[in-house]
């Protein structure tokens, strides 16, 4: 599941392609919005919020989305749609959405989920999450004391909980915990104030060197540029030892984690 990072990136190229502009063409391929039509209506910009993604309308309309495992959004020139154009992309099953300006056309693949909803409603879909990682305000001693409320749960899982903070997803726990020698399954509630900090600014540190990189770290092959996700049985950087795989959480949502065992001990 792509993390917050990347929504990022993916909120930024649809800026470029529909802010300030209005829509000719608005189509919501979705159960419960297949007869909206968005054309007419002006982009004020894109924005988001941990994992999910915010494209706010001028007449006080929030389309919100989610890539989920598999969603994708691709930009295209909307000439190449036209009859006799080049493309036929925006015909595939896979579109769940279709935003074009009289310039560009942005494609909503495979998305997991969408909304449209009142912008002063935006609350009801992301209200429950905690405080974005990648937020300009982020409060970083606030986040912190979140991570140390869940108490007993292990910090692998607990940086895993959209709900504590939110755009963190296995590639940067995994980081973060090897950036700071922290055992995978260490109580959140035990890490101590200073810890829980550093933790929320290093993953915030690693996700924002990767939204400026002009290759994102978390994408493509991602052992190229990690420590130690994706290096099962490779040797850790820091001291030489094998890294392990094994999985954080419990079923069915538990989730994979890479660690070194020497480096990162447990308590």
């Amino acid at each position: 599941m792509p993390e917050g990072d990347s929504v990022v990136r993916v909120a930024r190229r649809l800026d470029a392609a529909l802010a300030g502009q209005v829509l000719v063409r608005g189509e919501l391929r979705w159960p419960s919005l297949g007869g909206t039509d968005l054309a007419g209506a002006a982009v004020v910009g894109n924005a988001t919020h941990g994992k999910h993604l915010l494209t706010r309308l001028a007449d006080g309309r929030t389309l919100h989305t989610h890539l989920r495992m598999e969603g994708r959004w691709r930009v295209v020139r909307t000439a190449d749609l036209a009859p006799g154009g080049t493309s036929r992309a925006d015909r595939s099953p896979q579109v769940r959405a279709v935003l074009a300006t009289a310039r560009w056309t942005c494609l909503g693949f495979d998305l997991g989920l969408m909304d449209l909803l009142p912008t002063r409603d935006e609350h009801l879909v992301i209200g429950h999450l905690g405080p974005d990682v990648l937020a300009a305000e982020l409060d970083a001693p606030a986040a912190g004391a979140r991570i140390l409320a869940q108490g007993a749960r292990g910090i692998g899982e607990v940086l895993l909980d959209q709900t504590v903070v939110a755009g963190l997803g296995t590639i940067y726990m995994t980081e973060t915990l090897w950036a700071h020698r922290v055992w995978p399954w260490t109580p959140a509630g035990e890490l101590g104030d200073d810890v829980a900090e550093s933790l929320v600014r290093t993953s915030r540190a690693l996700m924002l060197r990767s939204v400026a990189a002009r290759t994102p770290t978390a994408t493509g092959d991602v052992r190229r540029t990690s420590n130690v996700f994706g290096r099962e049985r490779r040797p850790c950087p820091r001291c030489g030892t094998p890294v392990l795989r094994a999985e954080v959480g419990t079923a069915p949502t538990a989730r994979r984690v890479f660690y070194c065992p020497s480096c990162q001990r447990a308590p």
